[in-house]
């Protein structure tokens, strides 16, 4: 466990170093195998969790300790508010998440090393955010149920309104303690404070909702992952559409949280497609360092 200052706030990190040994079995086209992606070479995999009761520890069995064996530096982080960062009353935008990411990264020496942001939920919003603000850092992208409508924006807002409502002075809290349920206790003391007692509600309320011309500009390679019952499949299929290099992947038989309901199946599509972000990444470096000789 660690506490890093960023952006004028301490953050909760846990960095997973790569395995010592190449990353084998990549899945790059044959194009990009004549480049061999070493540790040192891949993006650094960061993983951003989804709202309110959500943290990095979401990720850390399911896709985070594979990605680190499979050969990528892994850095997880509770969001702005969330499990054990710091909890400040406002910043909780898309703009302001984006420089937490982009001052994170500078703090842990990663700002000149390209990332591949693993989204889960509301995380894969902001990681979308991240890569068309920052294209020169996001080198791939993986959206596990992205929520990319205006529609479920309203709905999320309405349903985290209601939420504050019933934990507003609620004995909740402290009857989970006098019942020793301290996770359960923690998790809603953590709800509270986000719902009543920040910005968060308001500042989803005021995101704009991504359009097509905002997928047009995705350039980095992306993969989509929902599941086959979710809500927000359309959404997914739009961004896939219209996004250059987007690709989706459906899930058959799941809703909304593919993360805790298709681990294995989802562990093997996403560290295939780590491997070929990484490979594409090697091959045009290795490209670029050959017009400059």
């Amino acid at each position: 466990m660690a506490f890093v200052l960023a952006n004028s706030l301490r953050f909760h990190v846990q960095r997973l170093p790569a395995a010592a040994t190449e990353a084998a079995g990549t899945a790059a086209a044959p194009a990009e195998t004549a480049a061999t992606a070493t540790a040192a070479d891949r993006p650094v995999v960061v993983f951003l969790h989804g709202l309110v009761v959500d943290n990095l520890s979401s990720f850390y069995c399911p896709l985070a300790v594979p990605a680190a064996r499979a050969g990528n530096e892994a850095v997880l982080y509770d969001l702005r508010g969330h499990g054990r960062t710091e909890r400040p009353a406002t910043g909780y935008d898309s703009r302001t998440a984006v420089r937490d990411l982009v001052a994170l990264l500078g703090a842990l020496g990663l700002a000149r090393r390209p990332v591949h942001l693993v989204g889960n939920s509301h995380g894969a919003t902001l990681a979308l955010h991240a890569a068309l603000a920052r294209p020169d850092l996001v080198a791939g992208l993986t959206l596990l149920e992205p929520p990319l409508s205006g529609a479920w924006v309203e709905n999320m807002v309405d349903t985290l309104s209601a939420a504050a409502l019933s934990l507003e002075d609620s004995p909740v809290p402290a009857e989970l303690l006098s019942l020793r349920l301290r996770k359960a206790a923690n998790l809603t003391a953590i709800a509270d404070g986000l719902l009543n007692r920040t910005s968060l509600i308001d500042d989803m309320a005021a995101s704009r909702p991504f359009t097509p011309a905002d997928y047009e500009r995705l350039r980095c390679p992306a993969l989509i992952v929902c599941g086959e019952h979710s809500e927000l499949v359309p959404g997914a299929r739009e961004l896939a559409r219209h996004a250059p290099r987007a690709v989706i992947e459906i899930l058959p038989g799941l809703g909304h949280d593919v993360l805790k309901e298709s681990s294995g199946v989802l562990r093997k599509s996403v560290l295939a497609h780590l491997d070929a972000t990484a490979g594409a990444s090697t091959a045009r470096t290795a490209q670029a360092g050959a017009l400059v000789r």
